[in-house]
């Protein structure tokens, strides 16, 4: 790099000069920068319309080939305070009875409340030794020894009292066997149930010796049978739920019973010889609401590449440089933006083909089993007029009699009504609609040796161009310091010069006495 001094003999503003003498080389670089930007903003704006598309491929396109996807129904109950129903694609259309015998219980027990040695309510801690509690004469209530067996599922287990055990120990224990265990200081009682509902999941507690018995009753864990008493345990047992179907009988541990494509939450029990019915048909708004789903979104990736593609020109718009910007406001700055981004892909010749074919697929209809072709209009779906329709609305369809789409008729029956009435036509058309569809975005979308596979675009090649501006721009860089570097030079030699020239007229000023 050249030594760069300032105008110090000459009295001229060297800097200045010379950034006005590189400015040309410079508004090089600057064009470099802002075709790169635009780049930028290129490949954006294809990412997004990209990820649209893809999502229709991939998710409702590519649903909509199988009959699965419209195998809909619903299934409706006399008195929805019974039960809950969920209808899957394989229960069979018609009436059924229901009554709810028993629901599902969980085995509970509620321990008494425990008293001390005088009698009142105790107020025994979890860290209490079970062999320091007493009874109301202060006697120990419990021997080392006792021991008691709790079975879940057909599994025993024995539980024995050592010196340290405490009540926390017990209830620990008591969790190791299987059950759900706890003890409330606050009303001195234990509370013990099963883990599930149900009769199999239920739990027994057994002394297994006589010192087990007196640990089973000093703790209250017995129950005494008797009415509201504050000293008795309260069990209930764990049960199973009972319905019947159609007069059969079926059980559950947990209330819900799956049988033959319907899925029963049973939430109370029916009177007796009162059964209520369950009503299972197809559920038309199901498929509506499907098919109307596909036509919104086509809808709308359509509108996106129609305004992209017929975006007005921005010709005399250019990306801002730093400089730029700060002389316009935040505003100015986001609408010049915009204007450009709007405009990337107007007339672009890969979202022409995208978009005509796309349009092409819906006009075509689909081959029937019957040897004919159906259409979009024979189910009350079409684009609108082209006198009605505005400019960014003549290639969107439209369903006949749709309460939220107000361009519409009022005929609301066309399509529902042919779901009603033949739904397996409604099913092969649109499965074949979706199949033509898909199968044809996903030729667009293969991988070439431009693009990446489940891409519209040429992605590998807009990313080599705009990794190649990288390139130019660090040349017009170095260029720019190159040509610096030789001006400063010039105007060092030139200083350099002046001050040679100024020190010998001073020696001849001196010669002569000046």
């Amino acid at each position: 790099m050249a030594i760069r001094l300032s105008g110090l003999n000459s009295g001229l503003d060297t800097e200045s000069i010379i950034a006005e003498l590189v400015k040309v080389k410079s508004t090089k670089k600057e064009k470099l920068i802002k075709s790169q930007t635009k780049m930028e903003w290129k490949q954006d704006a294809w990412k997004e319309l990209n990820a649209k598309v893809y999502g229709l491929y991939s998710k409702t396109l590519s649903n909509m080939r199988f009959e699965g996807d419209y195998a809909k129904k619903t299934t409706s109950i006399s008195d929805s305070s019974i039960a809950d129903v969920i209808t899957g694609g394989s229960a069979v259309n018609g009436v059924q009875t229901l009554e709810v015998e028993n629901l599902a219980t969980t085995g509970y027990l509620t321990g008494g409340e425990l008293t001390g040695a005088d009698g009142k309510k105790a107020d025994y801690k979890s860290s209490t030794k079970l062999l320091d509690m007493k009874d109301a004469d202060g006697n120990p209530l419990f021997e080392e020894g006792a021991q008691i067996n709790v079975t879940v599922n057909g599994v025993k287990k024995t539980i024995g009292v050592s010196a340290e055990m405490t009540i926390g120990n017990f209830v620990s224990k008591l969790q190791e066997a299987g059950v759900n265990a706890s003890f409330d200081e606050k009303n001195q009682r234990f509370f013990i149930s099963a883990k599930d509902s149900g009769a199999d999941a239920d739990f027994e507690l057994e002394f297994n010796n006589d010192l087990g018995k007196k640990l089973l009753e000093g703790l209250k864990l017995v129950d005494t049978g008797i009415a509201n008493d504050p000293n008795s345990a309260k069990r209930i047992d764990g049960l199973d739920a009972k319905i019947l179907l159609n007069e059969a009988v079926f059980t559950s541990k947990n209330n819900t019973f799956e049988i033959n494509g319907i899925t029963i939450t049973a939430k109370a029990e029916t009177e007796a010889g009162k059964p209520v019915t369950l009503t299972t048909q197809n559920d038309t708004d199901g498929i509506y609401d499907m098919i109307k789903g596909f036509i919104k979104e086509y809808n709308e990736i359509i509108n996106e590449m129609d305004k992209l593609y017929n975006a007005d020109s921005a010709k005399d718009y250019e990306p801002l440089t730093d400089e730029e910007k700060e002389a316009m406001s935040e505003d100015e700055v986001e609408k010049w933006e915009e204007k450009i981004k709007s405009s990337l892909l107007r007339r672009d010749s890969t979202l022409g083909s995208v978009s005509s074919a796309m349009k092409q697929i819906m006009l075509s209809g689909v081959e029937m089993s019957d040897g004919k072709k159906a259409y979009l209009s024979e189910f009350g779906i079409g684009t609108l007029s082209y006198f009605v329709a505005k400019d960014n609305e003549r290639n969107m369809y439209h369903i006949d009699g749709d309460p939220d789409d107000e361009s519409t008729g009022t005929n609301a029956d066309k399509l529902k009504g042919a779901i009603a009435n033949d739904p397996d036509r409604v099913i092969e058309f649109f499965k074949g609609l979706a199949s033509n569809l898909y199968n044809k975005l996903g030729d667009l979308m293969k991988s070439t040796e431009h693009s990446s596979a489940f891409t519209l675009y040429d992605d590998k090649a807009m990313k080599e161009e705009y990794e190649s501006y990288d390139d130019k721009i660090r040349d017009q860089e170095e260029e720019i310091a190159a040509y610096e570097d030789r001006y400063y030079k010039k105007f060092s030699a030139m200083e350099v010069a002046l001050a040679k020239l100024q020190s010998q007229q001073s020696s001849i000023s001196g010669l002569f006495g000046m």
